[in-house]
């Protein structure tokens, strides 16, 4: 009997409302796996099938787990743990209603190895590009704590902070990006499709030209022509040859320093490192993970190499016995308020809970930040376009005038 795919929204034991789908053989069955796994049901229907479903399958785009994905299945899997359900069950209902068929495999076959006898954190770290090592320690501490449920829950909220890190970062690139975009293909049409015919009637009067309209009848030419093919092929190796650089040890270290130098650009870039390292470290010292491994985790996890380098010298210096706090302080990308906040955190015995304030206080950094940025390029952005479109207007109209001065003077004369 063919499966059939349903729609569902329920709430967990939070009173968050979370929406999926689930293959099953009727609604009641449906309604039982929801409420096995601790939900409570407020609607399920048949899915409605619009054209025809073809899976499409890209290599590093249909085939990578979204980071906001793992988020999810941790808070539902946490849920269902604490719910009493065993872990073996807990994976499989979660495997049988995930949308993402990637993420999907991956349960399964974490499934399997929990089946086997594997510890879950054994079974996860089989699996590095859907489980990175901040999840694998995190889990194997809870484990080992007897709180996988708890850790399931930090985690899970700790990567739906990460996500919203991300995403404010990127809306503060996206715009700027495309209004630049925007601006070199309206400009690009304008060269190719509207300056050719000036062109043509500037021959046609034999007048002489200024030099602004001369400047832009030479690029018109220079982008209709061969030139063209030879200006992106440079840029092309330009930009292959860069990424090629950004992925050597020493490329990446002298790219991440520049990038905290731009005036706005820097500091935004900055914040967000530290924001990443403080967050993650405060939720790997709650799970219980010891401060060496964490450590070494949050190095690689931190975004920028120059961050990840004081991390790694304060690894080294906490191994030798000194104190976290003064290890960072011998950085100079270490921020005096954060290695103030870590020593009182040492002293008090909560650096955990210190960690996680000047993860806080960074998030609304960068917040504040993204905002202002925003409202400063849009604008600016919007003057530059017209700029842009209006110097080639105007160049295009300059002959004109010139043209009608002569005229004008040989009418007189006449």
């Amino acid at each position: 009997m063919p499966t059939t795919t349903f729609d569902y929204k329920v709430r967990d034991r939070d009173g968050r409302l979370i929406s999926g789908s689930l293959e099953a053989d009727s609604l009641a069955l449906v309604s039982t796996k929801l409420r096995d796994m601790g939900f409570a049901p407020v609607e399920i229907k048949a899915a409605s099938k619009v054209g025809l479903k073809k899976e499409i399958h890209i290599p590093g785009v249909t085939d990578r787990v979204k980071l906001k994905d793992v988020a999810l299945m941790s808070r539902q899997l946490a849920t269902m743990v604490s719910a009493g359900l065993t872990l073996v069950r807990a994976l499989g209902v979660l495997a049988d209603q995930l949308e993402s068929k990637p993420l999907r495999e991956a349960l399964v076959a974490v499934r399997q190895d929990v089946e086997q006898g594997s510890s879950l954190s054994q079974a996860i770290e089989k699996l590095p590009k859907v489980f990175p090592p901040l999840y694998v320690s995190m889990v194997r501490a809870g484990e080992a704590g007897g709180q996988l449920d708890m850790v399931l829950l930090k985690l899970s909220t700790t990567l739906e902070k990460q996500v919203e890190l991300r995403s404010k970062v990127k809306s503060a690139m996206s715009y700027p990006a495309i209004v630049v975009c925007l601006v070199i293909v309206i400009v690009t049409a304008l060269m190719i499709f509207v300056v050719p015919i000036f062109k043509k009637l500037f021959a046609s009067l034999h007048a002489p030209l200024p030099v602004p309209t001369q400047i832009v009848i030479t690029i018109s030419n220079v982008i209709a022509s061969i030139w063209l093919l030879v200006v992106i092929a440079v840029v092309a190796a330009i930009i292959i040859g860069f990424r090629k650089w950004i992925s050597t040890p020493n490329g990446r270290r002298k790219w991440d320093a520049f990038k905290l130098k731009p005036p706005v650009f820097g500091p935004l870039a900055h914040k967000v490192a530290l924001a990443r390292f403080t967050a993650t470290l405060a939720s790997l010292l709650t799970a219980g993970v010891p401060i060496i491994e964490s450590l070494d985790i949050v190095a690689d996890n931190s975004g920028n190499q120059l961050v990840a380098d004081a991390v790694r010298a304060a690894q080294d210096g906490v191994r030798e016995g000194r104190s976290l706090s003064s290890s960072l302080g011998q950085s100079p990308v270490m921020p005096i308020m954060v290695t103030q906040m870590i020593e009182t955190g040492e002293e008090s015995g909560a650096l955990d809970a210190m960690l996680d304030k000047v993860a806080t206080f960074y998030d609304n950094e960068v917040n504040a930040t993204v905002e202002s940025l925003t409202s400063i390029l849009e604008p600016l952005l919007i003057v530059t376009m017209g700029a842009a479109i209006g110097a080639i207007v105007v160049s295009m109209y300059l002959p004109m005038f010139n043209i009608y001065s002569i005229i004008q003077k040989n009418g007189s004369s006449a």
